[in-house]
């Protein structure tokens, strides 16, 4: 099984790119996929602390599920507006 730390540091990764593209870009469609990868990576520490701590229980997926729904469902407004 693959350590937790490696999940969280690619996490972190994904995240601080997201971070990067937040703050350095002005095209609203590259800000928009900059939050959707910080999104994923809250997404994957979600799945990652869920497998690590409790593999029996799916709460960290149906969360990451969640975050997921919302995050396009968010995109398609923005998108939309």
């Amino acid at each position: 099984m693959v350590p937790l730390e490696n999940y969280l540091i690619l996490s972190s990764i994904v995240f601080s790119i997201g971070v990067f593209g937040v703050l350095s870009r002005r095209s609203a469609i590259v800000v928009l996929m900059s939050i959707e990868l910080m999104l994923n990576a809250v997404s994957l520490n979600f799945i990652a602390f869920a497998a690590y701590l409790d593999p029996e229980r799916i709460t960290g997926i149906i969360f990451a599920i969640f975050v997921i729904t919302v995050a396009a469902a968010a995109v398609g407004l923005a998108l939309a507006i």
